[in-house]
């Protein structure tokens, strides 16, 4: 039994916005709601939170909104490993342990995975000539830049190790032998690094092709290596395999004020005036969770950007779901998004 089971219970009262500084403190990938003497109300997940944000939420709405009001739940002296099969044939992240009505404790599943190394590749994206941050790039490719002392891309790397994963694919273009030279074959990290060099630029996906056919049969995360971001990669795929997914995008929440008051009429008559309106929009945040069969499709070779690669499995109806990122995260594409980053240290773990 977890010993910070308590430290997940919340009230209804709270917002989905503190449901999720529970979930994230206390890594226990959940919450529990109760009222005031303790009774179960619910359970809530990071994918319940996603879904609920997908379908229109707001983080300052109630976390009652999101929630399960049905969960399993189980009984203090149910058998042990019996529970843990049960949540993993439900894909269930947490189970209260109920007494009458009355939350006294947790089984997660948390307890048995977290020792698991994740055999998903891991594929990083680190060919781009980062021509938007030049004269920093003239002599270094953008992955290497450095963030509070660390290259983006040594970043982005201990971030997924220190979540389990250990095989990695980087592909190159750009002076690719600094980026080799510095990350070697990660035995330094007691990791495996494979490199997929491109002769010429394929595209956003193109370099799909490249990969070894060797790569284990499993969903592949894909991300840009100008990327800085705390998103939980398990949490990725476990809501991957939750959708039943063939492909899952991450997405983040975009805010655009027209600085202007906007008026709207009707046939020259002033109906309505809005005040500098924001409009709201989800923006593609460049990581990615692809199924083996759509990985596989990708030819050697062959010139691909991502947003065709995704049209064309639209169009044959795979299953392409959206992940909100609700985490930081932060696109190092132009200067200032680089200066920016040097005062984001603080909000990511780089030590």
């Amino acid at each position: 039994m977890s010993r910070k089971w308590e430290n997940i219970l919340i009230g209804p009262e709270n917002t989905i916005r503190k449901a999720l500084e529970v979930i994230d403190r206390e890594g226990l990938r959940g919450a529990i709601i109760v009222d005031a003497n303790k009774r179960l109300l619910g359970v809530v997940s990071d994918g319940d939170i996603r879904r609920g944000i997908l379908s229109g939420n707001s983080l300052t709405d109630s976390v009652s909104m999101v929630m399960n009001k049905q969960p399993l739940i189980t009984a203090k002296h149910e058998n042990q490993e019996y529970i843990l099969r049960l949540m993993k044939s439900k894909e269930l992240l947490l189970v209260p342990i109920v007494d009458d009505g009355v939350v006294i404790g947790l089984r997660t599943l948390y307890e048995s995975l977290a020792p698991q190394k994740v055999n998903n590749p891991v594929f990083l994206m680190a060919g781009g000539f980062g021509t938007r941050l030049r004269p920093l790039t003239n002599n270094c490719p953008k992955p290497l830049l450095k963030v509070g002392g660390k290259p983006i891309l040594e970043i982005i790397l201990l971030n997924f190790i220190k979540s389990g994963f250990v095989n990695f694919y980087i592909s190159t273009h750009y002076l690719p032998e600094m980026i080799s030279n510095h990350f070697g074959d990660g035995s330094k990290w007691g990791i495996n690094i494979t490199y997929a060099h491109e002769d010429t630029p394929l595209g956003t996906a193109g370099a799909l092709g490249l990969l070894p056919n060797n790569i284990p049969k499993l969903p592949l995360i894909m991300m840009n290596a100008d990327i800085l971001t705390n998103v939980n990669f398990r949490r990725l795929l476990d809501f991957h395999a939750s959708e039943s997914a063939d492909v899952t995008m991450c997405v983040k929440e975009y805010e655009y004020m027209i600085p202007y008051g906007v008026v709207q009429g009707h046939e020259g008559k002033l109906t309505n005036m809005l005040e500098k309106p924001v409009h709201v929009y989800s923006i593609n945040a460049g990581v990615y969770v692809l199924n083996p069969d759509i990985v596989e499709k990708v030819k050697s070779g062959v010139v691909l950007d991502m947003s065709s690669l995704l049209e064309m499995n639209i169009e044959i109806n795979k299953n392409i779901v959206m992940f909100p990122i609700h985490e930081y995260w932060r696109d190092i594409g132009q200067m200032e998004d680089y200066v920016r980053a040097q005062s984001d240290v603080h909000m990511l773990d780089i030590n």
